[in-house]
């Protein structure tokens, strides 16, 4: 058996091939799978031959964001059955370094995590039509939820872990800042996690308007009316808790502007260094904390997709067949169009 796959080579470098499948060994699963989501550092990739440090040198099958159906189990295998529609977590912490000890798996020092360039050789991702994964990274979702749904369980579990680093948000008042996939995410999460009042920040309106359909109380477009946010500013600030999902500079400035002392700013978009105004940061005693992945957090995406308890279906803006990945990549660079862009496979 063979299975086609999207395979980057290098800036804009895409081309999809073939290769045989292996069978699943004890422990693990074939999946055929189902839908792969585009994320952002897969963009950065396509567009740009990596992000920061972190560079493509050597070929890579991209997609961390996945699901797919069990077609065969292997030795050993047990809570998953022939046809159970899966989502699969993309880290494997080694369980045995010093973090992982200390229950702190996702600072692990041996992390592999599909689809990325970080470490050589390089952790091979899901764009494929058939993954053979260890069983315990799949998550089972429920018989509501679509293979499209199923596979952005992981940006929601970064979502999910972003708002458990910001502490209760019962009545809360929220900013969040940049509202592409992560962002309005974020704004289904902090509504789930029971937010009273949650305000966007973008220059799109189109991911404006997605921020609305996942629960945003009020919009503000920064591009056009930057005034609307300023008033925010009045005495030393008016939100309780910040999500700055964007990495933009001016974004994190107006964060830190706009939430009131002693509150709490989690940074969950990542860029290279940036001027920040500490005397602010300072002044206003504020808690800037950083947001990394997820750990436990993967199985209550799941879940909560599953149960469609978080409607995702609002940020999920186009589909492409494998074939088609180039195209895919493309659109997922056109912002003015696209949120979350996805690739099908065989089911």
């Amino acid at each position: 058996m063979q299975t086609r796959f999207a395979r980057l080579y290098g800036q804009r470098d895409l081309k999809v091939e073939d290769a045989p499948v292996p069978s699943p060994q004890a422990g693990e699963v074939l999946l055929k799978m189902a839908a792969g989501g585009i994320c952002g550092s897969d963009l950065h990739y396509y567009q740009d031959g990596g992000f920061g440090p972190v560079r493509v040198r050597e070929p890579i099958i991209p997609g961390h964001e996945a699901s797919g159906h069990v077609e065969a189990l292997g030795d050993g295998v047990s809570g998953l059955a022939i046809g159970d529609l899966v989502a699969v977590n993309p880290s494997r912490p080694c369980g045995s370094c010093r973090f992982c000890r200390e229950g702190l798996a996702i600072h692990c020092l041996d992390m592999q995590f599909m689809g990325s360039a970080m470490r050589l050789p390089h952790a091979q991702g899901m764009f494929r039509d058939w993954l053979v994964v260890p069983a315990i990274q799949c998550v089972a979702v429920g018989p509501e939820a679509t293979a499209g749904e199923a596979a952005c369980a992981e940006p929601l579990a970064v979502c999910l872990h972003a708002v458990s680093r910001a502490g209760d948000l019962q009545g809360k008042r929220v900013l969040v800042t940049g509202a592409g996939p992560i962002g309005a995410l974020t704004v289904a999460a902090t509504r789930h996690a029971g937010a009273e009042e949650i305000v966007v920040t973008d220059l799109a309106d189109a991911a404006l308007q997605r921020a609305v359909d996942m629960g945003a109380t009020r919009v503000i477009n920064v591009a056009t009316d930057a005034a609307a946010l300023a008033a925010f500013e009045e005495d030393k600030g008016y939100f309780d808790v910040a999500f700055e999902c964007s990495a933009a500079a001016p974004a994190i400035r107006s964060a830190i502007a706009t939430v009131r002392p002693r509150g709490v700013i989690v940074q969950v978009g990542v860029t290279g260094d940036v001027t920040v105004p500490l005397n602010a940061l300072v002044g206003k005693e504020l808690q800037w904390i950083g947001s990394q992945r997820f750990d436990r957090e993967f199985a209550e995406a799941a879940d909560l997709i599953g149960r469609r308890e978080i409607d995702v279906r609002p940020i999920i803006s186009h589909s492409f067949p494998i074939t088609d990945a180039v195209a895919a990549f493309e659109q997922a660079g056109d912002r003015s169009a696209a949120c979350k862009v996805q690739l099908t496979f065989l089911s």
